[in-house]
Parts: C-alpha cells; sequence; structure tokens
C-alpha cells in the first residue's frame, strides 16, 4: 500500500547537477517528515536532508549551502536539489517518510502511532 516512488539518481561529474525526486502514495496517516538519506560504501545510513510537518528543514553539514530540498506541487511530493556536487556526496540515497497514525480509543481518546517507511533507494554516483 505504501509507496515511495524515486527518481533523478546517476552518474554525474563533480561540480554537477542531479534532482531527486520522492512521490509518496498510499500513507494511512499525516506525515510528520519526508526527505532523504544516504549510505555510502561500508557506512551506516544518514539524513541528508528532511522537511518537516511545520515546514522546518534540516540538512546535514554536508549538504548545507548545496542541497535544497522543496515540495512539489503534487501532494507529498519532495525534491532534492544537489548543486556543486561532490565526490563524497557518492552514496545511495534514500526517500524516507515518517507518518502517524492515529486510531480513536476510549472517549475522546486517540492512540497514535509513529511509522516510517523506506524506499527501495536510487544510486549517485559522482565522479570524473
Amino acid at each position: 500500500q505504501v509507496q515511495l516512488q524515486e527518481s533523478g539518481g546517476g552518474l554525474v561529474q563533480p561540480g554537477g547537477s542531479l534532482r531527486l525526486s520522492c512521490a509518496a502514495s498510499g500513507i494511512p496517516g499525516t506525515i510528520n517528515a519526508i526527505g532523504w538519506y544516504r549510505q555510502a560504501r561500508n557506512t551506516e545510513r544518514d539524513m541528508v536532508a528532511l522537511i518537516n510537518k511545520d515546514e522546518t528543514v534540516n540538512y546535514a553539514d554536508s549538504a548545507k549551502g548545496r542541497f535544497t530540498i522543496s515540495r512539489g506541487t503534487a501532494p507529498n511530493t519532495v525534491h532534492l536539489q544537489m548543486n556543486t556536487l561532490k565526490p563524497e556526496d557518492t552514496g545511495v540515497y534514500y526517500c524516507y517518510v515518517a507518518y502517524r497514525v492515529s486510531t480513536k480509543g476510549w472517549g475522546k481518546t486517540y492512540n497514535h502511532n509513529d511509522l516510517s517507511y523506506w524506499g527501495q533507494g536510487t544510486q549517485v554516483t559522482v565522479s570524473s
């Protein structure tokens, strides 16, 4: 049901640009955050850029000044514009969505369950 459609990865020379896109569908709740994580070779998966429910944005230090995350015109769609790419930006980029599912409990009470979902990943390679 939940689906994250990723696009925009590829091979680019240092100094070049790429734009990643992620479209989320089938989310059974309210999205708290959506964005991108990166996993370089033999490393853990780290946050690159997230946009939150309140429209605040988080960037990895390495992304600040070069990457820009923004919402698309379609619902639950985000873009990551990556400029001045460096070899160290190379890795598999995963779209990430955090969302809250709320169900009715006793009387006026509600139960909230915070969940997350990952895309399949798209390869970004920065090399000459």
